[in-house]
């Protein structure tokens, strides 16, 4: 990348490669990788096609058996070990983060951090017992247990905005749980989300087999849902796709975990200090340039002084730089594909030929797209009934508290939401009143943690959580065990 040579990652092993087995060429040749910001060459990266992902998903099969043989402890080492292997290399790994997804340089921090962590989550969660002991109520003299299984092989299919985290939420849990994994990450971020992954672990000693990345199309995607070889699909992406995913998954009879968008509201309470909501507001609408699930996508504000609060986003947004941070400091990077900004000026258009006000941005330069602030929002606009997934502070305006709940409550969407009040009580009863998966109190919404269940309801996904105690839930299941001292005879 731009000459650079790193000892850790860029060695010329993975050019032009997918992983299984080892670094190889797939079948569907090679593509090129390009920067959001300027369509730069970033890398080339080996297509797999429905033929690798069968052929990674039989030899993940074959490999898996011995995996959940070995003893936690030992599983634990290795993804502690991945978890340092990113932390010593992160001086290598941010830039190619920064190029490849148009992440500002803490952003891209952040995705090591945060995998790290749950690599760690996942390591400790690996040692925890999960076996129970049940009172025979037969009358057989027959001990019972419940015993968690790992499903075997786990397909994980995930997103471009944080690929690395994204990516290895799902594949750590599913490694620290004894199952094998063949993942699909998305084909404009594959070195992100799926190299840097592979790298860590072929250093920190994995065995052979039980992680095979294969980038590709929605037919590799296809192929997964319904491959016999795996048994579980974990998806993190669009509530369009993941719904054809629910249903591929479905009609073959696989479990599958779906992590999906987001209308996050954030309510502004009448007793909150207006700064300090402003401050959260625009955090959680302009991190990464919006392109978040858990964003805030509705800032609900009393009338009475929703004019401060329009003021004083409209004053930040003006002091954000949007840029290319691989080249210049800026607050805001490129969206991931110019498709996307001229998508997100159509919603910011139509909100404004429907009545909204647009303070300030609203018209991106190619991927570039500053932070924007609407107010006047109202339901029947697709500001306020749809994802964003870009740089725009959508405010609208309630009456009272059951107004606001109102408001929030009429999203599809269930995954995240923030009240920010004076009175902490008042704030929390507000808040779960609120159909969503997550609840922060005095906190903006993009907020996560490898050791809380993350997921949401409606659209958001389908009731299903990862992380924390979800890890064990979704990533093994139950078999029930009767054994008594010696076989008895029975009537017939």
């Amino acid at each position: 990348m731009d000459g650079a040579q790193f000892s850790f990652f860029d060695d010329g092993t993975w050019s032009g490669k997918i992983y299984t087995g080892g670094w190889v060429d797939g079948s569907g040749g090679a593509d090129e990788v390009t920067a959001p910001a300027d369509g730069a060459h970033v890398a080339s990266i080996g297509r797999a096609t429905p033929a690798d992902l069968c052929a990674a998903a039989k030899a993940a099969r074959a490999a898996q058996p011995a995996w959940e043989a070995t003893a936690p402890a030992d599983r634990a080492a290795i993804l502690n070990k991945a978890a340092e292997i990113l932390e010593a290399n992160a001086g290598e790994l941010i830039p190619w983060i920064i190029r490849e997804t148009g992440s500002i340089p803490p952003k891209a921090g952040i995705e090591i951090e945060h995998s790290a962590g749950f690599l760690r989550a996942a390591a400790e969660a690996a040692q925890e017992n999960q076996t129970q002991t049940l009172a025979s109520v037969d009358g057989r003299g027959a001990s019972e247990e419940l015993i968690r299984v790992a499903h075997g092989v786990v397909g994980v299919i995930s997103p471009f905005n944080f690929p690395l985290i994204l990516s290895i939420r799902a594949i750590a849990a599913a490694l620290a749980t004894g199952n094998a994994v063949v993942h699909k990450p998305d084909p404009r971020t594959p070195i992100t989300g799926g190299v840097m992954i592979a790298r860590a672990f072929e250093d920190a000693g994995l065995p052979s087999g039980l992680l095979h990345i294969v980038p590709g199309g929605a037919d590799v995607g296809a192929a997964m849902c319904e491959d016999p070889n795996i048994a579980m699909v974990s998806f993190t992406g669009s509530p369009e796709v993941g719904a054809k995913v629910g249903e591929a998954c479905g009609r073959n009879l696989k479990k599958v975990q779906l992590e999906l968008g987001g209308k996050n509201a954030l309510i502004v309470m009448d007793d909150a200090d207006i700064d300090v909501a402003a401050s959260n507001a625009a955090w959680g609408a302009w991190l990464h340039q919006g392109q978040i699930c858990m964003a805030t996508g509705l800032i609900l504000v009393p009338s009475a002084t929703a004019g401060q609060l329009i003021e004083a986003l409209s004053t930040k947004a003006g002091h954000l730089p949007v840029g290319d941070p691989a080249k210049e400091e800026c607050a805001l990077g490129p969206l991931i594909v110019e498709a996307e900004a001229k998508r997100v000026e159509g919603i910011v258009e139509d909100a404004v030929a429907k009545g909204a006000t647009l303070h300030v941005g609203g018209k991106p330069n190619g991927t570039l797209f500053p932070a924007t602030v609407l107010s006047g929002v109202k339901p029947g606009m697709r500001a306020f009934d749809e994802e964003i997934f870009g740089p725009v502070a959508v405010i609208a305006e309630y009456n009272n508290d059951d107004h606001a709940v109102e408001l929030a409550n009429m999203s599809d969407f269930g995954l995240v939401a923030s009240v920010i009040g004076t009175d902490v009580g008042r704030a929390r009863d507000l808040g779960m009143r609120l159909r969503v998966g997550h609840l922060h109190i005095n906190d903006q919404t993009v907020t996560a943690s490898p050791l809380a269940p993350f997921g949401g309801r409606g659209r958001s996904g389908n009731g299903c959580r990862i992380s924390g105690p979800a890890l064990w839930e979704e990533f093994t299941q139950w078999v029930w065990v009767t054994t008594k001292p010696a076989a008895t005879p029975y009537p017939f």
